[in-house]
């Protein structure tokens, strides 16, 4: 029985030693690979719609070779596999990083540019984009900081090939912000707090006028200017309209 024992425990501990050294030869088979061949690798996995997995390859290679002749190329394809794969505070982390420390690299504008996509990616709800349900009184933070993005990328490389792009984005993001404004402004109705919301509607036509946003601002001020008993204010409102939305009921 202590023979049996003894061997069981022999045949235990070479087990033990061969599971340990199986992650050391793994490593040492990466090692060996070199940093090109790890990122054909994550390239492939990239190709083939794997942005996880080309995530995970490309972090440990930014880790192993943080200096080497692909550490620049590496971040940047880190930075867009974070955000395919729906990694997005590790994809800002790594634009941030980016930018911190590579301030007058070629493709810093790109750097710029998936920052905005990556916040805008942050504002997306699931539940809106399956069952197109409005939420636009939803906290719009991280719409905010992708126009800030995009309008940095604007003013700072306006001759960058993203710049046509990040404008179209800008007009979308313009017209969210509108419609948390109008959101707002409808619930301080509700609860008859009409100063905060005529605030609200007039906000609008100072910061949003290129939106399709504008009508209802002037529809929820005339109806809170009428509460108020704030007539010229509200004939001020109507004037505006009817030159502008003559179709509106609130014209009388």
């Amino acid at each position: 029985m202590k023979i049996r024992l003894y061997a069981l425990s022999l045949i235990g501990l070479i087990a033990l030693g061969g599971c340990s050294s199986a992650p050391e030869k793994a490593i040492e088979e990466v090692e060996l690979q070199g940093p090109q061949a790890i990122y054909a690798k994550a390239k492939t996995a990239m190709e083939n719609g794997n942005f996880g997995g080309a995530a995970e390859i490309l972090s440990d290679l930014d880790s192993r070779y943080p200096f080497g002749e692909l550490s620049h190329q590496v971040q940047l394809d880190l930075i867009y596999s974070y955000y395919k794969s729906g990694d997005s505070a590790q994809a800002l982390a790594t634009i941030d990083r980016f930018i911190r420390l590579n301030p007058n690299h070629k493709d810093i504008d790109y750097a710029y540019f998936m920052r905005g996509l990556t916040n805008m990616e942050m504002d997306d709800n699931l539940f809106q984009s399956l069952f197109n349900i409005d939420r636009s009184d939803r906290d719009p933070s991280a719409s905010r900081e992708a126009f800030n993005d995009f309008r940095q990328l604007l003013d700072t490389f306006p001759e960058s090939k993203y710049a046509t792009d990040a404008q179209k984005r800008m007009v979308y993001i313009k017209t969210r912000l509108a419609k948390y404004e109008i959101a707002i402004a409808r619930f301080y109705m509700r609860r008859e707090a009409y100063v905060a919301a005529a605030n609200r509607g007039q906000y609008v036509l100072e910061y949003y006028p290129d939106t399709g946003m504008v009508q209802e601002a002037l529809e929820i001020m005339v109806s809170c200017y009428d509460q108020l008993g704030l007539d010229q204010l509200k004939a001020n409102a109507i004037k505006i309209l009817k030159l502008n939305y003559p179709e509106s009921e609130f014209i009388l």
